[in-house]
C-alpha cells in the first residue's frame, strides 16, 4: 500500500474511514426492509464524516473558513451517527458490544473534529 498523502495523513480521517467501512459491511446484513431505510441512512451519514473532512481539507488552500465549515458539517454527521447506531441497537440489528464500540468511536471522532476545528487558523 502506498504512503498516505494530504488528507489521508489525518488520524481523524483514517479513523472515520475505518469505522465507515465497518458500518457499511455490517449494514449489508440488516433485514431487507431496512436496506433502503436505516441501513442506507447510516451508510450515507458515516461516509459524510469522511467526505466532509476531505472536501474541507482540499478547500483550506483557498479558505480556512471553508475548511472550518466542512469540519462542522463532519462533526454534525459524526454526532448523527451516534443516534443512528442507537436505533440499530434498540431495533436489535447490532449487538450491545458493537453499539458501544461504534458509539465510543464516534464520540472520539467528534472530539477530534472539534479539536481540529479549534486548531485551524482563520
Amino acid at each position: 500500500m502506498s504512503q498516505p498523502i494530504g488528507f489521508e495523513k489525518l488520524e481523524v480521517f483514517q479513523r472515520a474511514y475505518k469505522v465507515s467501512l465497518e458500518i457499511h459491511k455490517a449494514t449489508l446484513k440488516f433485514p431487507a426492509i431496512e436496506q433502503y431505510a436505516i441501513a442506507d441512512q447510516i451508510r450515507r451519514a458515516s461516509k459524510s464524516v469522511c467526505a466532509n473532512i476531505v472536501e474541507g481539507f482540499a478547500k483550506q488552500v483557498h479558505s480556512k473558513a471553508e475548511f472550518k465549515r466542512f469540519i462542522i458539517i463532519a462533526l454534525g454527521s459524526s454526532d448523527e451517527m451516534r443516534m443512528w447506531i442507537r436505533y440499530c441497537y434498540d431495533l436489535g440489528y447490532i449487538e450491545e458490544t458493537q453499539w458501544q464500540a461504534w458509539r465510543d468511536e464516534y464520540f472520539a471522532l467528534s472530539k477530534m473534529l472539534y479539536s481540529l476545528y479549534n486548531k485551524v487558523k482563520k
